[in-house]
């Protein structure tokens, strides 16, 4: 099983199964990533235009592209779901879980820890994500990781008359580099290894992910404590000085502007970034060592991890009991 007694480096950050609470308290997982674009992809909010920031670094700013939250959570819930199908979480005479708003089961694992509106059953309770997420940036100005592209639409005749020609969206390029933080609030060590199995799992991001938005999830580290890490902001800026300090680059501008930039070299340094934040700032942080991280990621590849989920669900639904 999966429990702060098998797994006792995830105490400081959990809280047993069966002393889950509907009150909130200060335990904390941060699953530290590095998130690598490898085709194109497309995130916008109006269907069309990538999103924009401008912010400072340096004695200067630029304007990074982004990954909005709703652009993480929904692809990562979708896989959750998926995976409890795949393990036979749900018995023949039960009916799967959905995405739908308000038709969420809220009886899964998945449910409890994500999060649902009111369900259109009996139940009128709605559930508040233990799965925190934040905006992502890129390390590059959006100049250099947006290509924008324009599309005809000829039609199949040989001669035509004269048409307008279609916008397509705005498309990041592969290669494109995303420092991103996943925190989990009083989560059980059994959620634990549910989300760090779909992070290993998902790998598409945005729209139209049938064509586009291959993503790679590099796992650079999870912390627990009492509270939140330094924030994906943070984490971008550090890794642009870092950059710059280690000599690769003059200044951060050369870095922004940078036609390519090493996934390893950055990793490196988010996870610098991010442990000296710790330090900085006075944290309440530790980091878990990189044998139980892949302990746990393994163990969701397992048929075995149903059982782990089965026990979840149980814990899920006396948790859910208290707000009823």
């Amino acid at each position: 099983m999966i429990n702060q007694d098998t797994h006792p480096e995830l105490k400081p950050g959990t809280v047993p199964m069966d002393e889950m609470s509907v009150k909130p308290q200060s335990n904390y997982v941060n699953i530290l990533l590095l998130r690598e674009l490898q085709s194109h992809a497309v995130f916008t909010t109006n269907g069309e235009d990538a999103d924009i920031a401008t912010v400072a670094v340096g004695d200067g700013d630029y304007s990074p592209g982004l990954m909005f939250m709703r652009k993480q959570t929904g692809s990562d819930r979708r896989v959750g779901k998926a995976l409890q199908r795949d393990l036979g979480l749900f018995g023949e005479d039960e009916q799967e879980c959905t995405m739908q708003v308000n038709e969420m089961c809220q009886d899964c694992p998945e449910c409890i820890l994500y999060g649902s509106a009111a369900s259109s059953s009996d139940r009128a309770v709605s559930i508040t994500s233990r799965v925190m997420y934040d905006t992502a940036y890129t390390l590059r100005d959006a100049s250099v990781v947006i290509d924008e592209k324009f599309q005809n639409a000829p039609g199949d005749d040989y001669a035509k008359s004269a048409e307008a020609t279609i916008r397509e969206p705005d498309f990041f390029e592969p290669g494109t580099l995303f420092p991103s933080v996943v925190t989990l609030h009083d989560a059980t060590p059994a959620e634990v290894a549910f989300v760090l199995g779909i992070t290993k799992r998902n790998k598409r991001y945005g729209a139209a992910t049938s064509r586009l938005g291959r993503v790679n999830n590099e796992i650079l580290g999870v912390y627990v404590g009492s509270e939140e890490g330094p924030a994906n902001l943070e984490l971008t800026r550090g890794a642009i000085r870092g950059l710059v300090n280690d000599g690769e680059y003059d200044s951060w501008m050369d870095v922004v502007r940078a036609e390519t930039l090493s996934p390893d070299a950055v990793g490196d340094l988010v996870r610098e970034t991010f442990e000296d934040g710790i330090e900085r700032h006075q944290l309440g942080l530790e980091r878990v060592s990189d044998g139980t991280v892949d302990e746990l990621t393994v163990a969701t590849t397992e048929d075995a991890f149903v059982d782990v989920l089965n026990e979840q669900r149980e814990q899920s639904r006396t948790f859910l009991e208290q707000a009823e």
